[in-house]
C-alpha cells in the first residue's frame, strides 16, 4: 500500500509542484491538499493521511499552530517544508518540539520552483516519517536530575552521542535530565542542514537545561558539564592537545552528505579516548554510526542504543543488528543511564 499524503501549503503553485512530484513516486499518494491549517484540520479526518506535509510560512497562525491543532487532535506523522532563513530555523525547531517528525528545506525559499531537487530526500523523509510512533502531544515532565559525586568530576571520559530524524526530540528528553555536574564533556552529532539550525537547536536545548548546551566551535577545548553540537555542513572531530587538552575540530563537509557524521566523530573519540569513550545512538534513518560504535567497541569503549522508543528506529536497530550496543535504553531512561555508567567509572 502506498503511503497517503495530506500536502498543505498557501501557494497552490506549490501545493500543485509538491503534489505532482509526490504522485510520480509508486510508493506515494496524494489524496489531497489543503490551502491552510483550518482546512486541513477539516480534511484530515476525512482522507485520515499516513503522513502530511506542512508548508511553515502560512497565513492564519502559520505552520507551527497548525502543526500543534494537528498533534492535539489528529496525531500524524509531520513533515515539515521550510526555508533556509533564521526566523524558519527557530520555528522549525520548534515544530519538531511540538511533534514534527523530521523537516526538508525548500531549495529556493517559500516558492520553490526547482522543488524537484529535493524530490528523493521528501520522499524519504516520509516514508520513514509514516511508519513513526507520534502521540498526542502532551506536557512534557523532566525527571529531576541526579546529582553526582564531586569526586568523580573531571574523569578521563566522554559521551559522544549521534542522532538523525526524531533525534532533536530524544535529546530534548535527554539533556535537560542530565546533571549540571555531568563530570564529562558530551559531543553531539545531530545531522543538520546548516549552522543556522543547529544554533536553533542548541540554543532550546541550552534554556531547557542544567548543563551547559551550545555549538561547537573549531579548536575549542573541550570541557566537562558541556555538551558540544556539531554544526550543519561540518564534520566534526577531536584532537589531543598540550596539557591533556582535547580540542574540536571542525571541517567543511562535501555536499549532499548528513552532516555532522556521527561515524567520523565517533572514530575520532575512540582514537584518543580508547576504553573511556561512550557512544549512544539516538533516533535516526540509515545506518550512519555503524562504523562508529565498530571503532569504539574496538577500542575499548562502551556503545548504547535508544531502544524502540525512537522515532525512527533506524540506526539504533541498525548499531544493535551489527552486535555492537552493550545495551537498548529506552529515551526516558537514558540520561539516568549515562549517569549510572559515568559513576561506575569513577
Amino acid at each position: 500500500m502506498p503511503v497517503r499524503v495530506l500536502v498543505v501549503d498557501d501557494s497552490l503553485f506549490m501545493r500543485t509542484l509538491v503534489s505532482h512530484m509526490l504522485n510520480s513516486a509508486p510508493e506515494i499518494q496524494v489524496v489531497d491538499t489543503a490551502k491552510n491549517g483550518t482546512e486541513a484540520m477539516k480534511k484530515i479526518p476525512k482522507t485520515r493521511p499516513d503522513c502530511i506535509t506542512l508548508d511553515l510560512a502560512m497565513p492564519a497562525g502559520g505552520g507551527l499552530s497548525t502543526l500543534k491543532h494537528i498533534m492535539s487532535q489528529y496525531p500524524t506523522p509531520v513533515v515539515v517544508l521550510s526555508a533556509h532563513s533564521k526566523e524558519n530555523a527557530d520555528i522549525t525547531i520548534q515544530c519538531l518540539n511540538a511533534g514534527a517528525v523530521s523537516f526538508v528545506l525548500k531549495p529556493s525559499g517559500e516558492i520553490s520552483l526547482d522543488i524537484d531537487k529535493i524530490k528523493d530526500q521528501l520522499i524519504k523523509e516520509i516514508k520513514a516519517a509514516a511508519k513513526a510512533k507520534v502521540r498526542r502531544i502532551r506536557p512534557r515532565v523532566t525527571r529531576k536530575p541526579k546529582r553526582l559525586k564531586p569526586t568523580i568530576i573531571g574523569r578521563n571520559h566522554i559521551v559522544i552521542m549521534g542522532a538523525s530524524t526524531g533525534g532533536p526530540q530524544a535529546l530534548e528528553a535527554i539533556l535537560p535530565s542530565l546533571p549540571f555536574d555531568f563530570p564529562v564533556p558530551i559531543l553531539v552529532a545531530q545531522h543538520m542542514p546548516n549552522v543556522a539550525f543547529t544554533e536553533s537547536l542548541a540554543n532550546h536545548l541550552n534554556d531547557a537545561c542544567q548543563l551547559t548546551v551550545k555549538v561547537a566551535e573549531h579548536n575549542e577545548v573541550i570541557q566537562a558539564g558541556t555538551a558540544y553540537l556539531g554544526p550543519g555542513g561540518f564534520n566534526m572531530t577531536l584532537e589531543a592537545g598540550r596539557a591533556a587538552d582535547v580540542r574540536i575540530c571542525l571541517s567543511k563537509a562535501e555536499p549532499d552528505r548528513l552532516t555532522p557524521s556521527i561515524d567520523i566523530a565517533m572514530k575520532s573519540a575512540a582514537r584518543i579516548y580508547n576504553e573511556n569513550t561512550v557512544g549512544i545512538i539516538l533516533s535516526g534513518i540509515g545506518n550512519d554510526g555503524v562504523d562508529g560504535t565498530r571503532a569504539i567497541k574496538e577500542s575499548g569503549g562502551k556503545a548504547m542504543a535508544q531502544d524502540e522508543s525512537s522515532l525512527i528506529f533506524g540506526m539504533p536497530k541498525a548499531v544493535i543488528d551489527a552486535g555492537f550496543a552493550d545495551e537498548a535504553v529506552s529515551m526516558a531512561d537514558m540520561a539516568d543511564a549515562m549517569v549510572e555508567l559515568m559513576a561506575q567509572s569513577a
